[in-house]
């Protein structure tokens, strides 16, 4: 694990944040008159100036949870962020430490709200992150005056694409699985065993290996973890874009006005080339390895980004994902980044992570007991 996390509020402070953060998003709203004001501020190229620092932490999750609307009225946001606050609140208090021991297997009670089924997934079913842990955010994203309950706007049911038929070989293929078993829901751990991912520490996870953040924090396209870490800061220069993400510090750099690399050259976070297309920064990535695997994509994915300010504290940023081999359609994502005072802090990520031993360990055991099981049949 990781331990790179920057704690910049504490537990207290969150439920005073709560009852703040809906007269803040507003400020960050898109509106004609914020646009028009903010024109002014540019680079001596005549390009908008689109530096500064970033905090993406929000509660507007990636895909739309179940049964929310599109988009929420004030009370109902409200209201969702009071019952969040609260739980957070609870949940930093101090351990009983009388309380029993948890289940074999951890806690799989089903969370309420978005945050504590993404925490328990994390790790907390079995005592994973504590509060101390995570700096998450406190307000939704919204744009166009309108409180969004995802990311992804299109399809309009807010929900990443399924896998087309390739996809689905393909993951089938990877874990072992027959292709009917292979959506992007299988959480079948020994037929991840069966892929070899615990085989030696070089198949481990990127993120846990201090190669890439983990949940595309890094881009492209950037996105919120939800857990810690989400500062991005941008540096510009006429010729050169820089987009400097505090976890694992990735530094994507744009090359404007160029031309993709040979497609046989492949990096981590693609080949991003931008230009300019009146006020709105156009970024285009291709060359992405065949490791990265954004949601499930193959080597040939293309995302083309869109930054544009709409006023002095907010960038509006949207991304089209593409990759026929995974997705029978593009897809689409928009959210706000609002600007933050906060310093961009050293992340120190521990490559010398002293579980890796016990994830081998565990593994070997896991085998070992399969072949035995063999065996006696």
């Amino acid at each position: 694990m990781q331990n790179g996390f920057i704690v910049r509020t504490s537990a207290a402070a969150l439920m005073a944040l709560a009852f703040i953060s809906l007269s803040i998003v507003p400020a960050r709203a898109q509106s004609a008159n914020t646009a028009a004001k903010s024109a002014g501020r540019r680079m001596p190229d005549g390009h908008p100036d689109l530096q500064g620092t970033y905090d993406l932490a929000t509660m507007t999750p990636m895909e739309r949870m179940p049964g929310d609307p599109p988009v929420l009225s004030k009370e109902q946001a409200e209201k969702v962020q009071k019952a969040e606050m609260a739980r957070r609140t609870a949940d930093g208090g101090k351990l009983d430490p009388n309380r029993g021991t948890l289940p074999v297997g951890g806690d799989k009670s089903q969370g309420k709200s978005y945050f504590e089924i993404l925490e328990k997934a994390g790790g907390g079913a079995v005592g994973g992150y504590d509060r101390l842990w995570l700096n998450q955010g406190t307000a939704y994203t919204m744009v166009d005056g309108q409180i969004r309950t995802s990311i992804v706007i299109d399809p309009p049911d807010g929900h990443v694409p399924p896998f087309n038929a390739a996809a689905k070989k393909r993951r089938a293929n990877a874990f072992g699985l027959p292709t009917s078993d292979a959506g992007e829901e299988s959480q079948d751990v020994r037929a991840a065993t069966r892929r070899g991912e615990y085989d030696n520490p070089e198949e481990r996870p990127l993120s846990e290996r201090c190669l890439l953040g983990f949940g595309s924090t890094s881009g492209p396209p950037a996105l919120p973890d939800y857990f810690y870490n989400d500062m991005h800061q941008i540096v510009q220069t006429p010729d050169t874009i820089m987009i400097l993400t505090e976890m694992i510090h990735d530094a994507r750099i744009v090359r404007m006005n160029g031309q993709h690399l040979p497609k046989n050259i492949r990096r981590w976070m693609g080949d991003s080339v931008g230009h300019w297309e009146g006020d709105t920064l156009v970024i285009d990535t291709t060359n992405f390895t065949d490791k990265t695997r954004f949601r499930g994509s193959t080597e040939n994915l293309h995302v083309v980004e869109r930054l544009k300010r709409i006023d002095d504290k907010t960038l509006l940023y949207r991304f089209t994902v593409e990759d026929p081999e995974t997705w029978d359609r593009p897809w689409t994502g928009e959210m706000t980044w609002p600007a933050t005072n906060q310093p961009m802090l050293e992340y120190a990520c521990q490559e010398g992570n002293y579980a890796l031993g016990d994830v081998m360990r565990g593994a070997r055991k896991q085998e070992a007991e399969e072949a035995a099981a063999k065996t006696q049949k």
